[in-house]
């Protein structure tokens, strides 16, 4: 609308999931969604304020801050908090709004929301981001709540930064309770939170192995980008399970394997102190098993791959870069990122699928694959209504089966409302974005959030 301003992640996030449900059958069999679409795509509330800090000379700071509660239909909003200085409105509705159906996508009960701030946690000290934190907590406390909105870390919000924010509210608002995830072992947090990111994408992607006929992981090449938390232990669980990874990367460069034993554990382990340190890939002193690339994403520098995890930041796989996977041979394309491919890139990977048949590439969207991370934040909700902590296997178990769970629920979906010719691999796409909106519309046709005229 003109009087609108332009949003453009967001506007992307709406016509990918319009998209597919427009090209599938569901619109014909229930015209009534339209209206449930029109509806759902207006946040609830957004709630936006200013954060005033001061820096370790002494100087007030200040920036904005932000809460786009987007849809409580299936539970209290639930979303990360992003510290980043690209932050703004429309890249946090997009975010909420992509949480709403990956919530759904899990089973578990949570609404979608998003959240953050402008403020750029690099170069910053301990105690500056302590300050920061607590400012920012002072406003937002208000709006949140264990039944109400469970935000939990995201880009530039780890460990320390969940931790001074829950401090910041328990003493703002008087409670201890549930109302961050990610938290630390010692004060409600859950086991495999950090981890589950990437090892949820891992075991939903195996899915798509076992379900084409492609086998296990062993001796797969895959190339991922981020090194971030989900490119970490999506590694380390590729490793384990006998897979090579080709590559990691930042915002600075890539790096890329030259050998054939690929990245190693610890490489990895190297790279997570760099990490925590708040530190760029530009320091890590690799062997000559690996090159750095400046200023590059690895897709068109890894060679031959079998899968590819971008696992770094919203459209960080363009058209150019997905022709060059399928040129480099991939066959399975998963999201460990948010939007993590452009709609070029998305429209390449699914006329491919549709052209080669069993013999195509096959593209997971983030709101199914990346799903593990929320669905483990979900779990650490329950542990703290039941004031119980579960063992890692138990957490483990259950994220198995979330992951199972998501890949035949968007897989059957995609076989009941996506035209498919014979021999023709499923719309993962479409079947997770239909599979999570109708759930999601029919809870708020349910509430009186949207009615059909009769």
């Amino acid at each position: 609308m003109s009087n609108l301003p332009s949003e453009p992640e967001f506007e992307q996030a709406y016509k990918e999931l319009a998209y597919t449900l427009e090209n599938s059958s569901l619109f014909q069999k229930h015209p009534e969604y339209r209206t449930a679409l029109t509806v759902a795509s207006i946040p609830e509330r957004v709630i936006q304020f200013r954060v005033v800090w001061e820096d370790d000379n002494g100087n007030v700071q200040v920036n904005r801050g932000y809460r786009v509660q987007f849809n409580s239909a299936l539970g209290p909003y639930k979303g990360g908090l992003r510290l980043h200085p690209s932050v703004n409105l429309s890249i946090l509705k997009f975010l909420g709004f992509e949480q709403i159906f990956k919530n759904a996508l899990t089973g578990l009960s949570m609404g979608g929301g998003k959240g953050g701030a402008d403020f750029d946690p690099k170069g910053k000290s301990d105690a500056e981001i302590r300050r920061f934190c607590c400012a920012f907590m002072a406003e937002l406390h208000k709006h949140i709540g264990a039944d109400t909105d469970v935000p939990a870390g995201d880009i530039g919000v780890g460990g320390r930064e969940i931790g001074y924010m829950f401090g910041a509210y328990r003493k703002a608002a008087n409670r201890f309770e549930g109302v961050l995830t990610g938290k630390g072992l010692s004060w409600g947090g859950s086991l495999i939170r950090p981890e589950a990111t990437g090892y949820g994408l891992v075991y939903y992607v195996g899915h798509m192995l076992e379900y084409s006929g492609a086998g296990s992981y062993a001796g797969k090449r895959v190339a991922l980008s981020g090194s971030g938390n989900v490119a970490q232990y999506a590694a380390l669980k590729l490793i384990e399970l006998g897979a090579t990874v080709v590559s990691l990367s930042d915002s600075k460069g890539a790096l890329v394997a030259t050998g054939e034993s690929g990245i190693t554990v610890e490489d990895i382990n190297a790279i997570m102190a760099i990490k925590e340190a708040r530190q760029s890939l530009t320091t890590f002193q690799h062997a000559g098993h690996v090159k750095w690339i400046e200023g590059a994403r690895p897709w068109l520098h890894v060679g031959k791959v079998d899968i590819a995890f971008p696992c770094a930041t919203q459209n960080e796989v363009s058209k150019e870069e997905a022709e060059g996977l399928l040129a480099a041979g991939c066959k399975f394309v998963a999201e460990g990122s948010n939007m993590g491919c452009t709609l070029e890139a998305i429209e390449v990977f699914e006329n491919n699928r549709k052209e080669k048949k069993g013999e195509a590439v096959w593209y997971a969207p983030g709101k199914a694959a990346n799903c593990g991370g929320v669905a483990v934040s979900g779990l650490e909700m329950a542990q703290n209504s039941q004031r119980l902590n579960w063992t890692q296997a138990e957490v483990d178990e259950k994220l198995k089966d979330i992951m199972k769970n998501a890949f035949f629920n968007g897989l059957n979906t995609a076989k009941t409302y996506v035209e498919a010719a014979e021999g023709e691999l499923p719309s993962l796409v479409a079947g997770s974005n239909i599979a999570g909106f109708v759930k999601v519309a029919q809870a708020m046709h349910d509430q009186g959030d949207w009615w059909s005229k009769n």
